[in-house]
C-alpha cells in the first residue's frame, strides 16, 4: 500500500469518516448525544445565516462531521454500523429520543445481535454486537 494515507489526523479520525448533511442539525446531534451518547468536539457557525458550518461528534472512538444541508446536499441519507456492548440498551435509547424502529434487537445467523433505527434525520443505524470473535462468518 501507498504512503498517501499516512498523513495528520485529528484525534478521533480514520482515513475514512462519515459527514452528514441534515435539515436540521441541531436536531440531529442533540438526538445523536442523547441516544448514542455522542460527544461534541467543535462547532462552527456560518456568520451570514448563523446555521451550523460544521459540528464534530465523537462516538465512541469515532469522529464524525455534522453541517446543515442546502443546495445539493438536501435529502441525503447515510448508514452506520455502530459496535455497542449492549444493542438492547442502544436500541431503546434510541427510540427513547426519536428514532423509528426498522427492526427490533435479534441474534443474526452471521454472528452479531443487531437492531435497525432510523433517526430523526432520516439516516440509517445498524446497533451491533459481534457475538463470535472472527471477524467475518463465511
Amino acid at each position: 500500500m501507498k504512503d498517501i494515507f499516512k498523513t495528520y489526523r485529528p484525534d478521533g479520525f480514520s482515513t475514512v469518516n462519515g459527514y452528514l448533511f441534515v435539515e436540521n442539525p441541531v436536531e440531529e446531534i442533540d438526538f445523536l448525544k442523547s441516544a448514542f451518547y455522542a460527544e461534541e468536539i467543535g462547532r462552527t457557525i456560518n456568520p451570514n445565516d448563523e446555521t451550523i458550518a460544521n459540528c464534530i461528534l465523537k462516538i465512541g472512538d469515532s469522529c464524525f462531521m455534522i453541517s446543515q444541508a442546502n443546495g445539493p446536499f438536501l435529502n441525503m441519507r447515510a448508514a452506520f454500523y455502530l459496535f455497542v456492548d449492549d444493542v438492547d440498551e442502544i436500541h431503546k435509547r434510541a427510540l427513547e429520543y426519536g428514532a423509528i424502529v426498522e427492526f427490533d434487537p435479534a441474534d443474526m445467523d452471521y454472528g452479531d445481535r443487531q437492531s435497525g433505527v432510523v433517526d430523526p434525520s432520516g439516516n440509517y443505524w445498524w446497533i451491533s454486537k459481534r457475538l463470535v470473535q472472527n471477524g467475518y462468518q463465511d
